[in-house]
């Protein structure tokens, strides 16, 4: 599937690099993944277990990573004083995130796109739907949060222990790949293989480590969500794996409780990532959403014409 640049897109006028999968007529899935991750951090074989449930999928770079645009002009992020209550050094916040894919749907042409996001893109998916409900046709929150202190704490210590990524590609792919054996579901089969060559392209593509900083700060910009959640209409899906330890499973049960009448689904194998194994699992609750808010929406809009 090659990829395609979005110009000029949302208030920022940003250049987005996106990739379309499926039918054009069919239902519109976009894709929003977490910080620091690649649009190729939503495996293509989950994207296709997707489309050949009837769907069409849309996965991007959001900005500061890969192939779109970055704010390297930006202030250097300053979490000691972020942590105290400094926010200053936020380059942007998870409503601009938001407002990009907002921005992609109008390059697009898409009016309405159901949307599905993972770790920090869960949470850029609940600003669209807090902010742009008109846009929203059905939410998935993916192993995501509410923003709220003291909600879905991650155990970061095995991290720390490797250092921050080389700069060499053969000893970035050696470091990427431990990463994600750390976050890796500890009762699936890890794919060292599948696991080696993303984190090649990972590099060829663009890494910068000072993007995902950025990203983590638009986190903390956004702060807690909770109250803001309870006014969500869009239907709404949260999926949270039940071996995840980079964000407890405290914060999907937050998110499920916060979003009036959502479904909250434990996968269970499941940790911080996509393993295989679980692609059609995971393919078939969100086409299953899918379809369900899909024909609310229809009800709704017959109800609409027949009163007027």
């Amino acid at each position: 599937m090659p990829e395609l640049k979005a110009l000029n897109v949302g208030p920022s006028g940003i250049e987005i690099v996106y990739e379309r999968f499926g039918d054009p007529g069919a239902p519109p899935v976009v894709l929003i993944m977490g910080a620091g991750g690649q649009l190729i951090n939503w495996p293509e074989g989950f994207c296709r277990e997707l489309v050949e449930r009837g769907l069409q999928v849309i996965r991007f770079d959001n900005r500061d990573v890969g192939r779109s645009t970055f704010f390297t002009d930006a202030p250097r992020p300053d979490f000691a004083a972020a942590f105290a209550g400094d926010l200053s050094s936020a380059a942007y916040s998870l409503s601009d995130m938001a407002a990009d894919t907002v921005g992609l749907l109008d390059v697009l042409g898409i009016a309405r796109a159901h949307i599905v996001g993972a770790s920090m893109g869960g949470a850029i998916g609940q600003m669209i739907a807090i902010e742009h409900p008109d846009r929203t046709a059905s939410l998935t929150s993916i192993m995501s949060t509410t923003g709220e202190p003291g909600v879905a704490e991650g155990n970061f210590a095995p991290f720390a222990k490797l250092g921050g990524p080389p700069q060499e590609r053969e000893a970035f792919i050696e470091w990427h790949v431990s990463t994600m054996r750390i976050a890796a579901s500890p009762v699936l089969e890890f794919d060292l293989a599948g696991a080696v060559e993303r984190a090649g392209r990972i590099f060829d593509r663009g890494y910068d480590p000072s993007g995902m900083q950025r990203q983590g700060m638009a986190v903390l910009a956004t702060g807690d969500r909770t109250s803001r959640l309870r006014t969500v209409q869009a239907p709404t899906l949260v999926l949270h794996g039940s071996e995840d330890i980079l964000c407890d499973i405290s914060g999907g049960r937050a998110t499920a409780a916060a979003i009036p009448g959502a479904e909250f689904v434990v996968v269970e194998g499941m940790a911080h990532g996509f393993p295989w194994q679980l692609w059609p699992v995971l393919a078939t609750y969100i086409a299953d959403h899918v379809a369900r808010a899909s024909q609310k929406g229809a009800g709704s809009a017959m109800g609409s014409s027949s009163v007027s």
